[in-house]
This record gives C-alpha cells, sequence and structure tokens, in this order.
C-alpha cells in the first residue's frame, strides 16, 4: 500500500516529504541547543548580578564619571556630518523597496517589516554598508520571501526554513563559544574556583575598583583644567 502512495506522489512531493522530516529533526536539534545557550546565559547573568551587588556602588561611581568625561571629550571632538554614499543610497533604495512595511496588508507581516526597517534605517544612519547588504541577503534568502503556495512553493521555503535553522544552529554554537571567552565568564569560573578554595575573589575586585574610581577622578580634573572650568 505505502509502495502505491509512494508512486503516486510527485518528485516534488517526495522531496517535500523528505524535506520536512529533516527540518522536524533540525527543529528539535535547535531547541535543544537554544536551552543550553539560554541555560549558560542565565548562569553569567546570575553571576553578573551578585558581582555588582558586591562592587555595585564603585560600578556607578564609575559610571558616572565617565559619563562626564565623555561629555567634556566631545567638546573637544568635531561633530561628524552625515554624509552618505551615493552607494550606500543606492543600497538602501533596495532595501526599502522590498521590505517596506506598506508594500503589505498583514498585520503579522506588517510588523515583520517594520522590525527590518528600523534596522535598516539605523544601519543607514551608521553608514554602514555591510550591515545593509546582510538585511537585503537576509531578506532575498528568507522563507517569507517566497510567494504562492502549491508543492513547489512550500518545498522551497521548507528549503530556506532547513537553511535558516542550520545557519541559527551555528550561530548559537558561535554564541556559546563567544560567551565562554567573555572576561565575565573566566571571572565567573575564576570565583567559582577561588570560593571552593575557600577564597573571597570578588573582594580583590572590590579593591581594584576603588583604583579605577582614582584614576578617572585624575583624568576628569585634568579636562576640566584643559577647559578651563
Amino acid at each position: 500500500m505505502e509502495n502505491a502512495i509512494a508512486l503516486t506522489q510527485t518528485p516534488e512531493e517526495q522531496e517535500l516529504e523528505k524535506k520536512l522530516a529533516e527540518l522536524a529533526a533540525l527543529e528539535t536539534a535547535l531547541a535543544g541547543r537554544e536551552l543550553d545557550l539560554a541555560t549558560n546565559q542565565a548562569q553569567l547573568h546570575a553571576f553578573e548580578r551578585e558581582y555588582l551587588r558586591i562592587v555595585g556602588s564603585r560600578y556607578t561611581e564609575i559610571d558616572r564619571l565617565e559619563a562626564q568625561i565623555a561629555e567634556y571629550m566631545a567638546y573637544l571632538e568635531s561633530a561628524k556630518d552625515f554624509k552618505p554614499s551615493d552607494s550606500l543610497k543606492k543600497l538602501y533604495r533596495q532595501v526599502a523597496k522590498l521590505i517596506h512595511p506598506d508594500l503589505t496588508t498583514d498585520d503579522r507581516e506588517r510588523l515583520r517589516r517594520q522590525n527590518l526597517m528600523a534596522e535598516a534605517n539605523l544601519a543607514y544612519e551608521d553608514q554602514d554598508e555591510e550591515r545593509l547588504k546582510g538585511i537585503l541577503h537576509s531578506w532575498e534568502t528568507s522563507p517569507e520571501s517566497i510567494q504562492g503556495e502549491g508543492v513547489v512553493a512550500t518545498l522551497l521555503r521548507t528549503i530556506r526554513q532547513i537553511a535558516q535553522s542550520q545557519m541559527r544552529l551555528k550561530a548559537i554554537q558561535e554564541e556559546i563559544e563567544a560567551l565562554e571567552q567573555t572576561d565575565l565568564y573566566q571571572l565567573r569560573n575564576q570565583v567559582v574556583t577561588a570560593q571552593q578554595a575557600g577564597h573571597d575573589l570578588l573582594a580583590e575586585m572590590a579593591s581594584q575598583l576603588d583604583e579605577q574610581i582614582t584614576t578617572a577622578k585624575e583624568k576628569l580634573k585634568d579636562l576640566k583644567t584643559k577647559l578651563g572650568l
């Protein structure tokens, strides 16, 4: 009976069936890796809160001083004019032509396009052509850019969903690896190791922050002197 059903399927339908099974397996793997990433991030955030609880007042003081330093530095630097290149303007027009929210009447699709346009606007303001190219490429290769119904259209969308899932799996792995390379992650490991040995590493960090505060105050004083304040 199964052979008879298989014989009645078109090649596109058979390929779609395979791709849907492949996509389902990828989505299961993706869910597991998303959980791994979320767990690592949650553990790191919990440590960060504890870290800031102990040395938070010092960080507040550093932030206050650095904000003042940045403000005074702005007076010493000339403002940059916004002068987009012709290539940047052309690229932005391409993006807007394809993904502008007014090009759809579907509320959900409009919201997605609005978010993409917001990203494009920021990239344009930053004069970041590579970022705009990335937005354009992501749109052109997205499942949503495939219009129409039927087996062929569904097959194409499924293939692109598979590609997206594969890319996300790779991105998650890179995010986890990058997370493990951050100073905060490394510090957490050091603090845990030190705690197991009965040593309070965070107290030493608080002392180091006191030194940073002293340095920042001296820098701020020098800037004020240069500005005649």
